[in-house]
């Protein structure tokens, strides 16, 4: 049987990181590790996990949030270079359904016997109302005479894609190991859409149609800068700008890629007549970013010491000691420093 290795990326949300720890841990098919990535909370969350008995269970502390970006990177770095088969990512706020790992893995078995070649596996999300959400986009390959090929998996409740969001994926080894990690300094939105686009370039990702998640806090649809009005939320849309320029001009057609451009520097000048100041700035650091943004890639056995954050472990003791080090935290755990995992690419503006 394969090794598989859940990876869940967790920030200031310790209630829906137990939630979907207990979803995660109530497979059918249950995995034979989880790793838990804590983008630096301060909720909680580091006392909840020293009070979770949890088998198999890894937590990982970053000494200060490198967004989602830093994060993801550190958990499929971490989780490959423990010699992992597959690599089950998502966020913490995804609950799957207690067969979503099995149906993604039988679905696998079903695709290497028809000899189809695939990046990665992909749940179909759906918010708490029933809504289809982070819906993936198809894959534009095409058959041997030069038609778009995704019809044929329609018979087995698949379909091919390509971009795609970390929302319950399963990434196998060989993906990472032929295409490396996801860009840490893209820091949030994007890095998710840019990874699947950059494995799917010759083999498309495969949506399952039977195994599901519940992604929560989807309600309100799409991210977008012109209805954000959470104020620690909305200046984190300058990355998003920045690396969809990125995405456009890697992945498009240079005519994509100078609509993209065009797209933004019409809604920064919108914000200026209508005299929302603070976003017409945020747009700006966008457009302004985006044009010395040229991050590299890193290879998935690339030493962890590359990331801008200390990564510390916290380490279960064993339960029969009856003495603890001075170094021991609450809850039976001590902390371990692992090692320094420094993006590739260092903004101009600060996160």
């Amino acid at each position: 049987m394969p090794h598989i290795t859940a990876v869940i990326l967790t920030y200031n949300r310790k209630e829906l990181l137990r939630r979907s720890l207990d979803a995660v841990y109530a497979q059918t098919r249950p995995c034979d590790r989880v790793i838990v990535i804590d983008n630096a909370s301060h909720d909680g969350t580091r006392q909840m996990l020293l009070t979770t008995e949890k088998p198999g269970l890894e937590v990982y502390m970053l000494s200060h949030n490198i967004g989602a970006s830093g994060g993801f990177n550190a958990g499929f770095r971490l989780a490959y270079q423990r010699g992992t088969d597959f690599i089950w990512m998502m966020d913490d706020d995804i609950i799957p359904e207690p067969d979503a790992l099995q149906r993604l893995l039988e679905a696998d078995d079903l695709l290497k016997q028809q000899n189809i070649d695939h990046a990665f596996l992909l749940s179909t999300a759906f918010t708490e109302s029933g809504f289809v959400t982070n819906t993936p986009g198809l894959s534009a390959l095409t058959n041997g005479i030069g038609y778009r090929n995704w019809p044929a998996l329609v018979e087995y409740g698949m379909a091919p894609v390509q971009r795609a969001t970390f929302v319950s994926i399963l990434v196998p080894r060989a993906t990472l190991a032929e295409h490396g990690l996801p860009i840490a300094s893209m820091f949030i939105w994007g890095e998710d859409t840019e990874y699947t686009l950059r494995v799917t370039r010759d083999r498309p990702g495969v949506l399952v149609g039977t195994s599901k998640v519940l992604h929560l806090r989807q309600e309100n649809g799409p991210i977008s800068i012109l209805t954000e009005n959470n104020p620690g939320r909305l200046k984190l849309h300058r990355h998003r700008i920045r690396n969809d320029i990125f995405i456009a001009r890697n992945y498009k057609s240079f005519g994509s890629y100078l609509s993209e451009l065009y797209k933004y520097t019409t809604l920064l000048l919108d914000f200026l007549r209508q005299a929302q100041f603070n976003k017409a700035r945020i747009v700006l650091h966008g457009l302004v970013e985006s044009l010395w943004f040229f991050p590299g890639t890193e290879a998935a056995d690339t030493p962890p010491d590359t990331l801008t954050a200390t990564v510390k472990r916290l380490e279960r003791l064993p339960s029969a000691s009856n003495t603890m080090p001075e170094s021991t935290s609450e809850g039976g755990m001590k902390e371990e420093t692992e090692h320094r995992v420094t993006p590739a690419h260092t903004s101009r503006f600060p996160p």
